[in-house]
C-alpha cells in the first residue's frame, strides 16, 4: 500500500492548490507535446493560460473511442519513439 502522510492529510485548500497546479503541468504538456491535444484544444479554443481553477476542467474535451482509434498507434505519444526505451 501506497501511503504519502503529507498529501493524504493536507488541508483541503493545500490540495485543491496542488490538484490544479499538477492540472495545469498536465494540461500544458499535453497542448505543447501532443499534436492531437494541441489541435483538438485550438478547435475549441482552450488553451493551457486558461486552465485557472479546477472547474475548468469541464472546458477540456472528453477523449473518444474514435480519437483513439484515428491516433492509434503513436498519435497520443508526448516523446517521440525513437526516445522510448525498450
Amino acid at each position: 500500500m501506497y501511503w504519502n502522510e503529507e498529501i493524504e492529510t493536507m488541508p483541503r485548500q493545500d490540495l485543491e492548490e496542488l490538484q490544479l497546479k499538477k492540472l495545469q503541468a498536465t494540461v500544458k504538456r499535453a497542448f505543447e507535446k501532443i499534436p492531437y491535444y494541441n489541435k483538438r484544444y485550438s478547435e475549441i479554443g482552450v488553451y493551457p493560460e486558461d486552465i485557472e481553477t479546477l472547474k475548468d476542467i469541464e472546458k477540456l474535451p472528453f477523449i473518444t473511442k474514435d480519437d483513439l482509434r484515428e491516433s492509434y498507434p503513436f498519435g497520443l505519444f508526448a516523446v517521440d519513439i525513437k526516445e522510448i526505451k525498450e
